[in-house]
């Protein structure tokens, strides 16, 4: 199986035609004080990631990257809104601050700095173009068994990078496969289409670090980081060790994120069945317990009030028992890791967590647009992929 919905046709369609055509607007977990040591921003932007926006404020604020707070990565490809903090202290640069693909919309004080998670949600407003001409009705169809379902909760595409390597990138990590990293972030010459890293690539795997960064294009910080620290010397070892601890760990989690929906897709047809064995999520408040009778907790798992889970392993988290057990378990193995492969210190030992295995879907509606587009609403909670509302209602998303 590969959706939740296979009874159900698909609308086909294309998104992310343009910025606009995916919108995100994150979803505050708390208001503002008015008062205090942080100052939280409003930011809109459109064609640009989290990272190269914080970047920026970095450099015209001349502010430490652990200066800035924000509660999640947004997609490059699409216009959102999101909150970002730094220092009150900082507020006077705002001024003369012009960001690129960007700007501020409010700014706010407040306690506290602003923490990874720390938002309720994300409402998304997504165009499909090039859509079958009965559209409207498949996707009302399935949306609606997803919010009597649940939505399962992929990772999805965005999550594994342009070449769909993030995971392997972290599974080098954890395994001390230094070369074997900078090999994988460098890239395959046969799977890059753009053809100055193409050449950057070819270049670096004949051992011409020099030509190599006079190929690879300029927005390519990371990488041409990595090519430097090699021309200049350094061990593999040592130059990935000098990339930011934040992409380290972005990486790290890919690899987390990978394992997760492997589970996800293991248990895709029936999300909402308990095993005996199991860890169930509460949603009113996302803690964790273990299910010995599956058959005495069902029905609040029928009720949306709980939901199975699956590990994002890591050195500290609880795996399942019996059958699910088994499966968490055996792909871990399979892998050639442990639990304790997780635990590398200098802040990236990853402890880990359950998440369910599906998501409530929130605020549905349905628009037509002109010429075969469809405009879909919904709202997620956190952590959650709009991709994995898209692939079911497209029936074209792998």
């Amino acid at each position: 199986m590969t959706w939740l919905t296979e009874e159900l046709p698909g609308t086909g369609g294309r998104y992310k035609v343009t910025p606009e055509d995916f919108q995100v607007e994150e979803i505050p977990l708390y208001d503002c004080a008015g008062s205090g040591e942080h100052l939280y921003l409003w930011i809109e932007k459109a064609g640009l990631s989290t990272r190269g926006l914080i970047q920026q404020l970095q450099r015209a604020l001349h502010i430490s990257e652990r200066e800035i707070g924000y509660a999640g990565l947004k997609d490059a490809n699409a216009l959102t809104r999101q909150m970002i903090s730094i220092p009150v202290a900082n507020r006077a640069g705002l001024d003369k601050l012009v960001l690129h693909k960007a700007k501020i919309l409010s700014a706010r004080q407040h306690t506290n700095k602003l923490r990874l998670g720390h938002l309720a949600g994300n409402r998304f407003t997504i165009t499909l173009r090039e859509t079958v001409p009965d559209a409207a009705q498949r996707a009302r169809l399935i949306l609606e068994q997803l919010q009597r379902r649940g939505v399962p909760n992929f990772f999805g595409e965005q999550r594994y990078g342009i070449l769909g390597n993030s995971a392997r990138l972290g599974q080098l990590l954890l395994q001390h496969n230094w070369l074997g990293f900078c090999d994988e972030l460098i890239g395959d010459p046969a799977q890059i289409q753009n053809q100055q890293w193409q050449a950057a690539a070819r270049a670096y795997q004949a051992g011409q670090l020099t030509e190599a960064l006079n190929y690879l294009p300029e927005r390519m910080t990371d990488e041409r980081s990595l090519l430097t620290m090699l021309a200049a010397g350094k061990t593999p070892q040592q130059a990935v060790k000098r990339f930011p601890k934040t992409l380290l760990r972005l990486l790290l989690s890919a690899a987390q994120s990978y394992f997760f929906d492997q589970l996800v897709k293991q248990r895709l047809h029936e999300p909402e069945r308990l095993l005996d064995g199991d860890i169930a999520f509460k949603h009113v408040n996302g803690a964790c317990f273990r299910v010995p009778n599956a058959a005495a907790e069902q029905p609040r798992s029928d009720s949306f009030e709980i939901s199975p889970t699956a590990p994002l392993f890591g050195g500290k988290v609880m795996l399942a028992e019996g059958v699910p057990g088994q499966w968490e378990s055996e792909l871990l193995a399979g892998s050639g890791l442990t639990l304790a492969d997780w635990n590398l210190g200098s802040g990236l030992s990853m402890p880990g967590e359950r998440k369910p295995l599906r998501i409530p879907l929130y605020e549905m509606a349905l628009e037509k647009g002109s010429e075969q587009a469809l405009i879909l609403r919904f709202a997620l909670p956190k952590g959650s992929y709009a991709t994995s509302v898209l692939r079911e209602v497209t029936k074209t998303i792998d």
